[in-house]
């Protein structure tokens, strides 16, 4: 495995919690972007992801926002990001509120930022969640206590939707 290749291996184990089995897309398509192989990776995980995998979404939305494999796009990514993020995914969560933090594919916004880095922190394992409150938190610091308790409410409504819409509400305990 190269450098560039172990790199974006351990940034993508911190987000997808790989230590957890079911962090991780069923099949090939996980296996080829663990080993770098990030074309193979990005044709075995496409058709995944058109289906609705939400982590198949987000690691080919990972590829998409650094460029592995696949034309970079934040806006692919974006899109990626959100679809899988709708669907309840944490690691998705996490990277589309980082997406707004830094205005890659979308306009900044750290409300939105605040509010995705809190959906992930509280669905994200107990043992994995310091690192998602550490981001959470820096980004918190560029807010007012308004614009953190707007943020607050809009993940609180997120997660309040009714049943049969795009993905599941996590349980408000870990906000």
């Amino acid at each position: 495995m190269n450098r560039r290749s172990t790199t974006a291996f351990a940034v993508v184990a911190l987000a997808f919690g790989v230590a957890t089995v079911d962090a991780r897309p069923p099949g090939a398509g996980w296996a080829a972007f663990a080993r770098g192989d990030y074309v193979r990776a990005a044709r075995l995980l496409a058709p995944m992801a058109q289906r609705g995998h939400p982590r198949a979404m987000t690691v080919l939305g990972y590829m998409y926002d650094n460029g592995f494999g696949v034309p970079q796009s934040y806006e692919a990514a974006v899109e990626l990001y959100t679809g899988a993020a709708e669907r309840g995914d944490p690691a998705a969560q996490h990277l589309l509120g980082l997406t707004y933090d830094k205005g890659h594919g979308v306009n900044q916004d750290h409300v939105l930022a605040y509010k995705w880095l809190t959906l992930a922190a509280a669905a994200a394992p107990m043992r994995e969640r310091e690192p998602y409150l550490r981001i959470r938190d820096a980004v918190a610091s560029k807010l007012s206590p308004d614009q953190i308790i707007d943020g607050q409410r809009l993940a609180v409504e997120w997660q309040q939707r009714p049943p049969g819409g795009i993905g599941t509400a996590a349980p408000a305990s870990g906000l």
